[in-house]
């Protein structure tokens, strides 16, 4: 497991204790300089993913409050210009952290500030959002994501019973069918990621990369139309220890199969 600075490794799991960590290399995005919007001492997330490396929600219990707005914007400040003296800028600053950034109730306005410190000090770097896409009914939430080059939203399966057993969504009334209508709205100015993986849950198979949900994802795709798919497999420990990772020339294949309808792909094995 690669060591991830300012962050603390609890279990087999991974919890931020700063506002904003590393930068560090991500598979998917570059140097990325994270930012973490939730509590340094837990998770807080509307999913409850049995891949999550935060740990599972009952497991990382948290005690302290959300950061401020003012503190996550003086945090950001601080940390760009101490690159900018050491002549480095990061490819992206990423909103990730310890759970769901658009859960914060001041999502949309750190995201403006966020957009005028970056283009004070790094104006080159991408602003990127990793969400798990139940936050879309916001008003604020979705403008929000629609001002960043970035917004990369969940979509791990078409089926209500596959995403209950692969994210554990909070909210009962969770369906694919009122995701995918959100992710429409985006009218393809949207980032698509998806985890695929294999294993045994509670004593029950994993497995998302069955024909009936490659075929009703890629018909999703068709509908979403977005401007990039990333799709990618476990790459550390988990905290459900019986799922494994779908090897490298499998998610080729799909992400082939995507590409055979124009998409964008790129994948992470």
């Amino acid at each position: 497991m690669p060591l991830f600075l300012q962050s603390v490794i609890i279990m087999p799991t991974i919890l931020f204790d700063k506002i904003i960590f590393g930068p560090i290399h991500s598979r998917r995005l570059g140097v990325s300089l994270g930012v973490n919007l939730l509590p340094a001492d837990g998770k807080f997330c509307s999913f409850n993913c049995i891949y999550c490396e935060c740990g599972l929600n009952e497991e990382r219990r948290t005690h302290s409050q959300l950061p401020t707005r003012q503190q996550v914007q003086k945090a950001l400040q601080e940390k760009l210009i101490s690159m900018q003296q050491e002549g480095i800028c990061p490819d992206v600053i990423t909103f990730a952290g310890n759970g769901e950034p658009t859960m914060h109730p001041a999502f949309g306005a750190i995201i403006d500030d966020t957009i005028e410190t970056r283009n004070r000090y790094c104006p080159k770097a991408k602003i990127a959002v990793l969400s798990n896409s139940t936050m879309l009914h916001k008003p604020d939430v979705f403008d929000a994501l629609n001002k960043i080059e970035d917004n990369i939203l969940k979509l791990d399966s078409v089926l209500d019973s596959r995403i209950q057993q692969l994210n554990a969504p909070n909210s009962p009334s969770f369906t694919f069918e009122k995701l995918l209508e959100q992710l429409k709205r985006f009218h393809g100015n949207v980032i698509i990621q998806t985890m695929f993986l294999r294993g045994q849950h509670k004593g029950e198979s994993v497995d998302n990369t069955t024909e009936e949900e490659i075929n009703g994802w890629l018909e999703a795709l068709k509908q979403i139309n977005p401007k990039q798919v990333m799709i990618y497999t476990i790459d550390r420990e988990t905290p459900v220890h019986s799922l494994q990772k779908v090897p490298k020339e499998e998610l080729e294949t799909i992400a082939d199969r995507a590409r055979a309808f124009g998409f964008n792909l790129s994948v992470s094995g």
